[in-house]
């Protein structure tokens, strides 16, 4: 498939996808609080500065930096998918947050000028990306000398089981085609020596690389099913075709996997993200 191609289906994907990510941000926001600690504290935005969330998904990253960059500074929140590009809008809103200035731009093709912001964030963004080498070339254009890169992304699955066990099972399934290697994906930086390179190529030096926890708290399966297909994407698209009848034995697969991780409470998924600070 070509990057063309790619970039088209991203978007669209991400577009059918916005709607529940905004209704279930502050549940992600949540699960993930240890990681966005992680990298605005790395990235270390100072008032005045100008800090670009790049792949901003609902923006949350960008709206953590905001008070830190203050009125005399500013956000800006970019994205591939005009329509998450309006739940970051409509967030920032509620929140009466009015330092943050919202884009659609794709992260290999900043409209941006070089050198033209302090800092960049992104959470959970270059793996998905067709081409992260282009994108990583971007951040280093539009970053001033002496900026900083803070990104996370997620390691192997076999260290996230919040999503790899279901995924595992809808491919073992058949209902969901096994990841093309090579391919844009939640697993496809995790890394170490792979993302250092790809840094170093684009010209940062690489400063720190730190594992960060994350944890999904679900009430029962019922509760992870319906959260997962309220957010979209393959596993929604995979459980909604799927029968009656293999909505059943999933169900009751999910629970035996999921029994390692019962709590009193219900469920606590363990997850795990490789952090990043570059310069």
């Amino acid at each position: 498939m070509g990057t063309d191609e790619q970039r088209r289906e991203i978007v669209e994907a991400w577009n059918a996808m916005a709607p529940g990510w905004g209704r279930r941000a502050d549940e992600i926001d949540e699960a993930a609080a240890q990681i966005q600690e992680w990298l605005i504290a790395a990235l270390a935005p100072k008032p005045g500065d100008v800090v670009l969330d790049l792949a901003a998904g609902p923006g949350s990253a960008g709206f953590a930096a905001a008070p830190l960059v203050g009125e005399s500074g500013r956000v800006i929140s970019i994205d591939v998918s005009p329509a998450m590009v309006e739940v970051a809008r409509s967030r920032a809103r509620a929140r009466g947050i009015t330092n943050v200035d919202f884009a659609v731009t794709h992260a290999d093709a900043i409209e941006l000028e070089d050198d033209s912001v302090d800092g960049v964030v992104c959470r959970f963004g270059y793996m998905l990306m067709p081409d992260p080498a282009a994108a990583f070339a971007e951040t280093r254009r539009v970053l001033r000398p002496g900026g900083r890169l803070a990104l996370a992304v997620w390691r192997s699955a076999e260290r996230n089981p919040w999503v790899s066990i279901a995924g595992r099972m809808l491919v073992g399934r058949g209902l969901v085609p096994p990841p093309e290697p090579g391919a844009p994906g939640m697993f496809a930086l995790a890394g170490d020596e792979q993302l250092r390179t790809l840094l170093q190529d684009a010209g940062f030096a690489v400063e720190r690389l730190e594992d960060v926890g994350a944890r999904f708290e679900h009430r029962d399966v019922d509760d992870y099913v319906f959260r997962g297909r309220d957010t979209g994407g393959l596993f929604a698209r995979a459980w909604d075709d799927a029968s009656e009848e293999q909505r059943a034995e999933m169900t009751a697969e999910l629970e035996e996997r999921f029994a390692q991780f019962r709590t009193n409470d219900g469920y606590v998924l363990p997850g795990v993200a490789l952090c990043v600070l570059a310069i």
